[in-house]
Order: structure tokens, then sequence, then C-alpha cells
């Protein structure tokens, strides 16, 4: 698609039409499938002559190309066919079949109209050698890539109301085709849309039924009404809809088909039955909402456990006693906060740089009282897969509580978090700076007590990671840690 931007001048094309090109080009799969048949997208190029911009194959049958076209030139004896269908301004077919040692392919022009100007040109080809048995269902296909290339050369298709972008389930042409006359009345219907109705229940033939009268038939009241799925079963509007009855999904989407005068003339129903896929989905949704329960509980259960301790350290006499209680409440607590952000989310990804400010400031003030203490984060995070987010929460809660406690030293002071992610081949890796402007180390190791021994043993063993103390030039010290970042 890059090349739409190297040809949008050459072609005098405006944004819009631009964006209808790509409606185009996301939607022609359809036209595809229904005609059996290869489709290149063409626009003046810069140079001169016509560039290919697109190639769709089929999914109905073998494609003609196995070479892609994109950024191709058109051949002279294309062009003349070209040429024709833009002066009549209407889909022009080749007067002779081009016959190659493996193909024997009938070629069709189709102008892309807006507003009554041309702003590109579809070839569609198509192997009439090896083409499928004359059925039916072969004719009703054809007939309706027929019509949709009648509607693209008049500017009527791809239609601006038409859904775009992705959704689970969206009906494609082997899923099913229902196609209506004027009134919404079933002329034909494929194997598939057959079946996928049937399983609806209450109907054991389309022809000449409404489909809203197959769906009133099954039985089907929704909780909450779908407004769009009346004009959707008629082939009203060009929209989606879904229905669902006796535990039974149907996508359904809706492809009106028109005449210059606005006058509606039939429809393309596609329909999927999307029963097993919404079933998994509602799997994983109730499977998503146990593990953010679980989060949530555990979360509970933890902040009770920080409480039992809270009320243990004020029963204890020994000062020593106390701390120790207060540092393993405040650990816990640490490790709470990461299960309740874990709670409220959607993945299994932490946004830490809340969860960090939070956290870093709640640590400042309980190893501070009476002393003012400054934090500050710079850089960011970003989220943090859950196995990383927990040991690192704690590795940074010790850092912080051991700056303020042993590097500012009983007096006011900032403690200063910084943050970097930087990519690498594979990956990315988090660099960290935990800096104070206290006393600092004088040179020596940091001390070996139990917080320094969590640090350690955390970020080398279970973040994989690497960390140095060392003395800042400015005074204070500089704790700085190099972790990979795995989001397998």
């Amino acid at each position: 698609m890059g090349l739409f931007d190297a040809v949008r001048v050459s072609a005098g094309l405006s944004r819009e039409d631009e964006e209808w090109l790509h409606l185009l080009v996301g939607d022609w799969q359809l036209v595809s499938d229904l005609a059996f048949a290869d489709i290149l997208l063409w626009a003046p190029a810069p140079s001169g002559g016509l560039t290919a911009l697109a190639h769709v194959r089929p999914s109905t049958t073998h494609t003609v190309f196995h070479t892609d076209f994109v950024g191709e030139r058109m051949r002279r004896g294309l062009r003349v066919l070209v040429d024709q269908a833009v002066d009549q301004g209407e889909p022009v077919r080749s007067s002779q079949d081009h016959v190659t040692p493996d193909h024997s392919l009938r070629v069709d022009a189709v102008p892309v109209r807006r507003d009554g100007r041309t702003v590109a040109v579809l070839t569609v080809h198509a192997d009439v050698a090896r083409a499928r048995t004359s059925s039916r269902l072969e004719q009703t296909y054809r007939s309706s890539a027929h019509d949709l290339l009648v509607m693209i050369s008049q500017g009527l298709w791809p239609d601006f109301a038409a859904p775009t972008g992705g959704r689970r389930g969206a009906p494609r042409v082997g899923d099913g085709l229902v196609r209506l006359d004027a009134a919404g009345v079933v002329e034909y219907a494929s194997p598939n849309g057959v079946s996928a109705f049937r399983r609806l229940g209450g109907v054991d033939s389309l022809d000449g039924r409404k489909l809203t009268d197959v769906v009133d038939a099954s039985g089907s009241h929704p909780r909450i009404a779908d407004e769009a799925l009346p004009l959707v079963l008629a082939g009203r509007m060009p929209w989606r809809a879904e229905v669902e009855a006796n535990g039974v999904g149907l996508n359904l989407r809706s492809i009106p088909l028109r005449t210059p005068a606005n006058t509606r003339y039939g429809a393309l129903v596609l329909v999927r039955d999307v029963t097993e896929l919404r079933r998994r989905e509602k799997e994983l949704v109730s499977k998503d909402a146990t593990i953010r329960e679980i989060h949530h509980r555990v979360k509970n259960n933890l902040q009770t456990v920080a409480a039992l301790l809270r009320m243990q350290s004020r029963r204890m006499v020994s000062d020593e006693g106390k701390r120790g209680l207060e540092e393993a409440m405040r650990r816990v607590a640490v490790i709470a906060q990461v299960h309740d952000s874990l709670s409220q989310g959607l993945t299994q990804n932490v946004p830490f740089d809340q969860l960090v400010d939070r956290q870093v400031r709640m640590a400042a003030e309980l190893a501070s009282p009476g002393f003012t203490v400054l934090t500050r984060r710079t850089g960011t995070f970003g989220d943090l897969p859950t196995e990383m987010a927990t040991p690192f929460s704690l590795v940074l809660n010790e850092l912080v509580s051991n700056a303020v406690e042993h590097g500012l030293a009983d007096r006011d002071g900032t403690v200063v978090v910084r943050a970097e992610r930087i990519p690498q081949s594979r990956g990315e890796r988090l660099q960290v700076d935990v800096d104070d402007d206290g006393v600092g180390l004088g040179g020596r190791e940091p001390g070996g007590g139990l917080g320094t021994q969590i640090v350690r043993t955390l970020v080398t063993a279970e973040l994989g990671g690497t960390i140095l103390w060392k003395d800042r030039p400015e005074g204070g010290t500089r704790v700085r840690m190099d972790l990979p970042i795995n989001e397998d």
C-alpha cells in the first residue's frame, strides 16, 4: 500500500479519492471470490503509464498469477482494453481469451469511478480453460460479482456506510451467501448459507422466503434489540448484525445492489456461523474475569496480613522487633499494590509508571518520619510483565527506603528514580537509577543488611539483571540496575 503515496500526485488523487481506493482494496476479496478471478488495481504512475497498486487472489479457486504484480507497469496489450473501459465508463470484456501454456484467460477492465471521475482501473483475470462446472451456485456467484463490478464503475461501491476494521467472525463468501430480490425475498442461498440458517431452527429451505421471517420462526428474541438486524436481513443497508437463537450465533453482512438512480434491485447477504467462536470468546472473558477476581482477593488477603503485622508491631516492646515488623508490613503492601493493579486491567502487564509513583512516595514517607523527603520520577517504565513487576516493585521499595534511612541519614533530601527503556536486537532492556543527595557511600561497599540481600537476590536471580552502587560526583549515592524485559 506504500505505492499510494507515490502515485497520488501523478494520478491527481485527493485524500478522499485515496480513502475510496483503500476502502475498495480492503473489501475486494469479496469480488475476487465471487468472480473466481485475480484482480489488479492500476493507477497512473509518476513516470507515465499505469502501475499496479494492489493484487488480490481468489480463495474460491486457483490463482492465475503466482507472481505478484504490485509495482509492475501495465503491458501495452492490456492498455488498449483499459483505455476502452475508461472511455466508455463501464466494464469492458476482451474480445478474445488470452491463451498461455497454463491458462486461457478472460480479462475484464473496470473503471473505478468516484464523483463522475475515473480515479483508477481494475483488471479482472479469470481462467476459463479450467472453469468450474456451471452450477446455479457458480452462476449466482459470477452474476453477483458482475453487479458489484458495475457498481464500482458507477461509483456506488464500496459504500462509506459499510463496516470497516477487523471484527472477529466477519463473514466471507465461502461461509455462506444469500441473494435477495428488491423485496428482500431469497432468490438463491448457497449450501453453507442454508446450513447456517437451518441451525437456528424453524426452517428447512430459504428459497422464496424473507430472512426476517426465517429469523422470527427460529424464536430469536434477544434481550438487547439489535436495530440493525431487520435492515441487514432485508438487504436494505450495508451493515453488519448478529442473531442468536437456540444456542447458535450467526454473523450477517448485507450488501445492497443499487442503480445510479439509487434504486435498490436486490442485495447480497453474507452469513457465517460464529457459534464456536463466540463460545470461546465467552470462555476467555470468563477466565479473564476469574483471574482479575483472584488478583483482587490476593490483594485483599495481603492487605489483611499487612494490617495484622501493623497491629503486632504496636504491641512490640523491642524497637528492633517493631522495626522488623514494619519493614515486613511495607513489603507485603508493595506486593498487594501489584495485585491491585492487575485486578483492574485486562492484560497480564502492569502499567508501572502509575504504580511506582505511588510506591516511591509511600516508601519515602514511611522511612522518614519527621523529615521532608521529595521524590521524583523521570523517564518511563511503561508496561511490565507480571513476573517482572512484583519482584521489581520490592526492589524499588527497598532501594528507596535504604536511600532515605541510610543515604539521607535523618535529614531532608530528594530521591530521584530515573527509568529508560533501551531497544536492542531482541526485545528491550530497562535501565533504572535510584539517586539520593545524601551522605554517599564514601567509597565503601553497601552494607549487608536484609534489605540489601533482598535487592541483590531479586535483581540477579529473579530478574536476571545487574546492580551497582556508587557515589555520585555531586554528592549522594546512585544505584544503577540493568534488567532485560521479557514480554513473551
